[in-house]
């Protein structure tokens, strides 16, 4: 593996050997007796489930001192690097997080990738319990012809490119054609399709990268298309998500109401939220606008649209197979009822005209370290209730747990409810007894590897940065995309 180009040594040089355990632990555990009653608990990811899991134990445990690891140079995972930009008070939880990573029993270590400048053995090593709050930093492949052409990018990746996520920054979609199509009908979809056809005006005063608001504003594309293999009823977005993308200023909405028949009596039985999504779904396909909706929509000069029951085959490459130029539909058909329905092929295709196709089919988590278990198939650490199968002191919080699935909210319910299974655990006797050296023994490790740890601190002053950065354009922040910059202003 290619060494990350910021390190204070160059790869071959570090020191990769961890220390046995009998010397390493012991001798720093011979200064640290006094804090036999400190329960030391380590948390990998600094997203919403990594600070969920910290604020709970924290919270629920008077002595217990938590350290958060986090790859990025800076916090907050996908509140910073996911949300939309034009969504700021859905970011107002890094207050929150703030809050707890300034508590004098937290500390944030930035610029350390578990798995890589350290092991989770050695972290189990060195602390009483440690829990996976790393989250789904991939993506689902399309696994299909044509993927690999130029104007083909992950959903995942185009959120990053306008979120400032420093791997994605040179992505350079190219924005010159009329249609756009997006594979997938979940919020992220709808996200990426609301990014695409906002006029820049409205996305100005948003902590937007100033690459992506520059490309947005050159962009040609008038017709985003979003595509799902099954119906209206298997929708994953939710109706915020969908109101916003109906009322979106210049634009105007394409549903064929023929996809709609015979489902108002199937909505009945819906839960409420599923029934009011319905409800919003089939008044914007079948009912006639008003006279004030009309005019809008009349004037509008972009469009989008839900494509239904339309499964991708193969993306179609331009004359000189240089870049894409469409996309081959599968034409599909639902078997089965409720939580079983799936999409099956007809045998007809369709083939749809587009210059950029964007996969949002879902998030998936990688294997972070050979010793830990993982189920590729369902991309998830194995565990009972947030206590990873068969190793025990190791813990899991947030998608690497359950998967990617459900929103902000869900992730804080489910991060606690693993801080209160290892707050247990601990109280059982389940951990092991005796003083843990902690990030003591962690930052001599990281040291000796050439590895530099960003503080929570170094953090404040970048965050200050950004901010000072943004006043003069009028936006909240201008984020700081390069990770060698940072370094550089902070002074390494």
């Amino acid at each position: 593996m290619a060494p990350r180009c910021w390190r204070w040594r160059p790869w071959s040089s570090w020191t990769r050997t961890r220390l046995p355990p009998s010397r390493s632990i012991q001798n720093f555990g011979q200064h640290f007796s006094t804090q036999e009653q400190t329960p030391q608990i380590c948390v990998v990811g600094s997203g919403p489930a990594g600070f969920y899991t910290a604020q709970h134990l924290l919270k629920h445990h008077s002595r217990a001192h938590v350290d958060i690891y986090e790859k990025q140079l800076v916090p907050f995972g996908l509140v910073r690097f996911g949300v939309a930009p034009d969504h700021p008070e859905v970011k107002n939880v890094i207050n929150t997080f703030t809050q707890t990573a300034r508590s004098d029993r937290c500390a944030f270590y930035g610029n350390v990738e578990v798995g890589r400048d350290v092991t989770v053995q050695e972290l189990r090593d060195a602390y009483h319990a440690v829990v996976l709050s790393y989250g789904a930093e991939d993506h689902q492949a399309l696994d299909i012809p044509g993927e690999e052409l130029p104007g083909v990018f992950s959903a995942r990746a185009f959120v990053g490119w306008y979120n400032g996520l420093p791997e994605n920054r040179e992505l350079a979609p190219d924005l010159s054609c009329d249609t756009a199509v997006i594979l997938g009908q979940g919020n992220v979809a709808l996200d990426v399709a609301r990014i695409l056809l906002t006029p820049s005006d409205h996305l100005e005063k948003t902590d937007i990268t100033e690459a992506a608001l520059g490309a947005l504003r050159q962009s040609r594309v008038k017709t985003v298309w979003i595509v799902g293999r099954r119906g209206p009823l298997q929708v994953a977005f939710t109706i915020k998500e969908l109101r916003e993308m109906i009322q979106l200023p210049g634009t105007r909405p394409m549903l064929d109401p023929a996809d709609f028949l015979g489902l108002q009596d199937r909505i009945k039985e819906a839960a409420r939220p599923r029934k009011r999504l319905m409800e919003l779904l089939l008044r914007t396909a079948t009912e006639k606008p008003g006279v004030e909706e009309a005019a809008r929509r009349a004037s509008a000069s972009r469009a989008w649209g839900l494509r239904f029951f339309r499964s991708p085959q193969q993306v179609l490459p331009s004359p000189d197979g240089r870049r894409v130029a469409g996309i081959r539909l599968a034409v599909t058909r639902l078997e089965g009822i409720g939580e079983a329905t799936r999409a099956v092929p007809t045998g007809d295709v369709e083939d749809l005209p587009c210059g950029l196709v964007l996969s949002s089919i879902g998030y998936k988590s990688r294997p972070i370290d050979p010793s830990v278990p993982f189920d590729p198939k369902l991309g998830v650490v194995p565990n009972m209730e947030g206590r990873v199968v068969d190793v025990p002191g190791l813990y899991c919080s947030g998608w690497v747990k359950r998967g990617p699935t459900g929103v902000i909210t869900t992730t804080m319910t489910d991060s606690f409810l693993t801080g209160q299974i290892l707050l247990q655990d601990l109280k059982a006797g389940h951990l092991p007894s005796g003083p843990r050296p902690g990030s003591a023994f962690i930052k001599a490790l990281l040291d000796s590897r050439g590895v530099w740890p960003v503080s929570f601190s170094d953090w404040e002053k970048l965050d200050a940065e950004e901010v000072s950065r943004g006043q003069a354009s009028g936006k909240p922040r201008e984020k700081l995309l390069d990770p060698q910059e940072m370094l550089r202003l902070l002074g390494h």
